[in-house]
This record gives structure tokens, sequence and C-alpha cells, in this order.
């Protein structure tokens, strides 16, 4: 069993700032949207920091993880103890207007829409505003800077985040898909076609043209998650391939590192577990 995060008072803590930034909804209106960033304590606007983008669930918005899970009390404490270096982290949403209604259907097209608005507005808006390792945010600068920046999700932010795979490694190159599938074959691909999925991402990566140490993979879900069964069959399926995904504790060895919580649930507060879990490895490469 991986170490668990344990709440506490922390004395030093980091704030949360809110940042608006324009982007274009699915009738190409310009459409004003807002995302939530931490600030580790003693934020130096000199220095340049990690940052991580971390998406919330079908029917979220930017607060979710804030009102749902210990995400800062987390940060705060992972950071002043040592666990963690400072860092940014970012809390958007997929959504263009207002929050999502429950269900399923055409989420998988919203998140795939949203990998443009993440790479043409979300992160320059952000890396504009507050000081990551990209010295400039267009396109050159956001590549050159990709092994500094991470993006993960939970359920529907994990269908977002093997998209972002997909569609954005070539300004990011770590990845934190927790409790959710990739869904371009079909829905819940991950169990009723993990090799035509395993495939696709493995395609993705060798068409992307890096290599497996130029992106990192972490993912995980708990036994009793909704999303176990999809996500196992997956996994699986991906280590078949092993020139484009290598099975790895902490990155040491390899770029694909997973996690199966037993009796962890569809949740956040189990999933922010699998994030304090995950977010040590990430940036070391």
């Amino acid at each position: 069993m991986k170490k668990k995060f344990t709440h506490g008072d922390a004395g030093e803590r980091g704030t949360i700032r809110q940042i608006t930034y324009t982007t274009r909804n699915e009738k190409g209106e310009t459409v004003e949207k807002y995302a939530n960033i931490y600030l580790p304590c003693r934020y130096d606007p000199e220095k340049r920091y990690n940052i991580f983008y971390l998406m919330h669930g079908g029917g979220g918005n930017p607060d979710a993880w804030l009102d749902s899970s210990p995400l800062k009390n987390m940060l705060d404490l992972s950071i002043q103890r040592g666990e963690l270096e400072p860092l940014l982290v970012v809390t958007p949403t997929y959504y263009t207007e207002g929050t999502g209604k429950p269900g399923m259907d055409g989420e998988h097209d919203k998140t795939v829409a949203f990998q443009k608005e993440l790479a043409e507005d979300l992160i320059p808006a952000v890396e504009t505003a507050y000081k990551t390792y990209a010295e400039t945010t267009d396109p050159a600068g956001l590549k050159a800077s990709r092994l500094h920046r991470g993006f993960g999700g939970f359920s529907m932010g994990a269908v977002t985040t093997w998209n972002a795979f997909v569609y954005n490694i070539g300004i990011i190159g770590y990845f934190m898909p927790l409790s959710g599938d990739c869904w371009a074959i079909e829905r819940l691909g991950g169990s009723s076609q993990s090799e035509k999925t395993a495939r696709y991402l493995h395609d993705a990566a060798v068409k992307s043209g890096y290599k497996p140490d130029e992106y990192f993979i972490y993912a995980a879900t708990g036994t009793e998650d909704i999303a176990f069964k999809q996500l196992y069959g997956q996994v699986n399926a991906m280590l078949r391939f092993p020139d484009t995904f290598k099975d790895a504790s902490g990155f040491a060895a390899g770029n694909f590192c997973y996690h199966f919580e037993e009796g962890a649930v569809h949740a956040y507060p189990d999933v922010c577990q699998y994030v304090y879990q995950a977010l040590p490895c990430f940036f070391k490469k």
C-alpha cells in the first residue's frame, strides 16, 4: 500500500487565485471563462515554477477539486513537509458555458474540443500571468518547457487527460489520468476495446516523435471504483507495447506508473490520495 496523505494544520498556507480568459464556445462565440490557480506559500513572482493542470469529473466546474477534496491542504502540507517541491496547480473546466449536466452523452466531444482551448487560450493566459518555465507562451515556448508542465484529471477529467496525451503531448510532458479510461475508440473503451484503445495511444505516442523518456503517465484508481474495470483493462493492454509504455515505479526506469488502491471508490477524497502519491514523481526529468 502506498503512503497516504494525513490531514493536518498547515502552518505555511498557499493561496488560491482566480484567472479569467477568453475562448470560443461550440457556436464559435467568444466567451469568458475562469480557472483557479494554487500559489504555494511564499510564491515568488521572479522564480520559475513547474505547473500542473487538474481537471474535474463530469458535471463539475473549476471549483470542484477545492470543494470536494482536501487538495489545498494536501498541497500545503506536502510542500511544508518537504515531500513536494513548490509548484502551481490550476483547476479549469472543459465546459465552455456553465456547469455540465450529468450524463455521458456528448461528454467526450467536449473533452476533445477543450484541447484547442487548453493549448491556445488557457495555458497562455495562466503562464503569462504567473511565472513558469515557459520563457514565451507561443507554441515554441510551450514546447520547450513541456517537461515542466503536467495535466491530470478525475473521471471525465481522466478522459480529458488521455485526449491531452494524444492532442497536446507537444506541450505537456506529464499526464495523470485518475479513475477514467480513454474513450477515443468508444465510450468506456478501456474494457470493451482495450486492445484497440491501447493501440490508438501507442500510435499517438509514435506519431508524436517523442521518445519514451520524453513523456510520462501515472494512472491510478481504486478496486471498488466504477472505473476500475475500464482502467485495469486498458493499462494491461498498454503494457503490451513496452516500446512506448514502459512499466516503472516512480519513473525511475520507465515512463508508465499505475496504481490500483485496494477498496478505494469513485470519489474526490480517494482520488486526491492518488494526486498526493503521483505528484512527487513528476518533473524529475
